[in-house]
């Protein structure tokens, strides 16, 4: 440890984070290259603030991806795995053994031997699963259909380590460094290859077995205690028990804690272990990301620099291609795909390992890793610049034009109303007009959801609605409404100024995720908002109040008067939420709206009970 020890450590560690992870998301680049470019800065190779212990670390980090993936088991019901099989194993396999055939053959044409090459394509065919399910996550793109398949063929790649392990000894070639005293032996050492099987299988039957009739009841008993300290000490002891139960049978921890995660998504607690887990997952994975940045040798960059970039282009193109090729076989849509081949083009942190292990071996010598393993770390540390290029500048234009050819982008237009975004929120809005016979022209940007809705009949067109060509097509110059019903914020609010700014006789209606979005629509001219969850809120506000016995009518008097009230009230602060005095207004205007709300309705005290508000006492409930 370098000087200061580990207080030294934790603050240059900490330090890094705090001042380079919000600069990276303000800027639009997200976490994930944040802690890259903050690992890059405090490495030995640069400001040196890290010494070369940053190898050490990062073994202790990779803890992070244990935790992340029973974060990712724990949101996945067993029947939806099931559901994942023909992806997994399908696409998973086939995306692993093209992959590590094509840069295997590249190897070879270079001048690596057969058994080296095999060894580098077999290590760079993984992705990175601490990025790619860290950035699916931040995007909310997990349940989409790229971002299912990039999980999946994670997931594969997680089980391919475990015979990539096994086979590395095989291709040997060079003799074997002395060991160092650190090698761990498993309890599968040295066992016939029967036997060694069934070690694995009981280890991970006993874990399912084990979750549903010990670790089940045993959270159920520990939180009798109602010591919220120690039942984050039982999840951090179950995933770390796991973790070491998996290394010393020779399998991925990772594959392991995900397993456990699977079997315990059922479970009542799993909310309380996702809350519990999930602040140690985000500091291990950052300090994970740090410790791979810190690894960018930069005395190699300088020496080969030639080398390192063709290896980082290469290796990235090829991946990218590969994917996007699987892709069409397994019929993703074109944005989906080309996200999904964007998105697993990099090297993966178990790069790292595979690469030591194949030294330790004697399969690559320290002369053939080093290159290899900065450009991983180069392509990782690429990858979010490559999502953000792909979200900016590919998605809207290949994607778009590709898919409207697919879809016979003549729209049909002349409806009144145009509804932009046709998931869970502009169903209900469609539906409700088809009811009363109002035709409205419907835009999708996800093609997979337009080939799903279609094949149920619902006239969907493909495109993205901030495109001023594509809501002239959809009649935007005579309807009489535009109702913005797109899932991202950002993606909302440009199609709110765009639409203002060449159509500014549409009335716009626009969804908001909260009140601050809400004020940012709001400057942007969009005439009702309407927030996600507040008419649901209000809603469970009139139940607890009947629940307490007040009468429907009064009740419903209180929700109508303060939804009157908050809408006044969220006009009157739009354009004031940057102002340096904002909480000092909110606390004014807020003392002043409970006035007006206490007025209202005591107003009505003394009226007439009108018992035909109270609908359920027709039928005899209990009070």
């Amino acid at each position: 440890m370098s000087e200061g020890g580990f207080f030294y450590q934790a603050f240059v560690f900490l330090a890094a984070a705090v001042v380079s992870v919000p600069i990276a998301k303000r800027v639009g680049l997200g976490s994930v290259l944040g802690y890259l470019l903050a690992g890059v800065v405090i490495g030995p190779y640069a400001l040196g603030l890290l010494g070369e212990e940053g190898q050490d670390v990062l073994h202790f980090a990779e803890f992070g991806v244990v935790m992340m993936l029973f974060l990712v088991g724990l949101e996945l019901e067993p029947d939806r795995l099931w559901r994942l099989r023909i992806p997994i194993l399908g696409l998973g396999g086939l995306q692993v053994l093209l992959t590590s055939a094509v840069i295997a053959s590249a190897g070879w044409v270079v001048g690596l031997s057969v058994p080296e090459a095999l060894a580098v394509g077999m290590t760079l065919a993984l992705s990175s699963t601490a990025i790619v399910l860290q950035t699916l996550q931040e995007k909310g793109l997990m349940k989409t259909a790229g971002g299912s398949s990039a999980f999946s063929v994670l997931l594969f790649q997680d089980v391919a380590v475990i015979p990539m392990l096994a086979l590395f000894p095989l291709l040997a070639r060079h003799p074997a460094p002395a060991a160092d005293g650190h090698h761990s032996a498993t309890w599968v050492d040295g066992l016939p290859a029967a036997a060694q099987t069934a070690v694995v299988l009981g280890a991970v039957a006993a874990i399912v077995v084990g979750g549903h009739y010990v670790v089940k009841p045993a959270f159920r008993w520990i939180a009798r205690t109602k010591l919220r300290e120690i039942f984050v000490a039982a999840a951090l002891l179950l995933v770390i028990a796991i973790a070491l139960l998996m290394s010393k049978v020779g399998l991925s921890p990772a594959l392991g804690t995900f397993v456990a995660g699977v079997v315990l998504s059922g479970s009542e607690y799993r909310h309380e272990l996702e809350s519990d887990v999930e602040p140690f997952k985000g500091l291990l994975l950052g300090l994970f990301f740090i410790a791979v940045g810190a690894t960018i040798d930069l005395r190699v960059v300088t020496a080969m620099p030639g080398t390192v970039l063709g290896i980082v282009a290469a290796l990235m193109v090829s991946k990218c291609l590969v994917l996007l090729g699987l892709a069409r076989v397994f019929r993703l849509g074109t944005d989906q795909a080309l996200f999904f081949g964007f998105a697993l083009a990099q090297g993966g942190e178990f790069a790292f390992v595979l690469f030591s292990f194949a030294q330790q071996s004697g399969v690559l010598t320290p002369e053939t890793i080093a290159p290899l393993v900065v450009a991983v770390a180069f392509s990782m540390a690429l990858t979010p610049l490559v999502l953000v290029a792909f979200e900016r500048v590919v998605a809207p234009r290949v994607g778009t034009k590709e898919n409207a050819a697919d879809y016979d982008d003549d729209i049909e237009g002349g409806a009144p109303v145009i509804i932009a975004g046709y998931g869970r929120f502009g169903q209900i809005a469609s539906r409700l007009l088809d009811a009363e016979g109002i035709a409205a022209t419907v835009l999708e940007a996800d093609s997979d959801q337009v080939d799903l809705l279609r094949r149920f009949g619902r006239k969907v067109y493909y495109g993205d609605a901030s495109r001023v060509d594509l809501l002239r097509s959809a009649g935007a110059a005579e309807a009489k409404v535009l109702v913005l019903a797109v899932d991202r914020p950002e993606k909302t609010l440009e199609l709110a100024r765009t639409a203002k700014t060449h159509f500014p006789h549409l009335k716009v209606i626009a969804r908001a995720r909260g009140r601050i979005d809400a004020y940012d629509l709001l400057e942007a001219g969009v005439d009702h908002v309407h927030r996600e969850t507040f008419d649901t809120a209000l809603e469970v506000g009139v139940d607890v109040l009947r629940a307490l016995g007040r009468r429907a009518y009064r009740a419903r008097r209180a929700a109508s008067s303060f939804k009157r009230n908050d809408e006044a009230l969220l006009r009157r602060l739009a354009g004031l939420h940057r102002d340096d005095d904002f909480v000092d207004q909110v606390k004014r205007a807020n003392a002043e709206a409970a006035e007006v709300l206490a007025r209202d309705l005591n107003r009505g005290e003394d009226e007439r009970v009108d018992h035909a508000w109270d609908v359920d006492r027709l039928v005899g409930p209990a009070d």
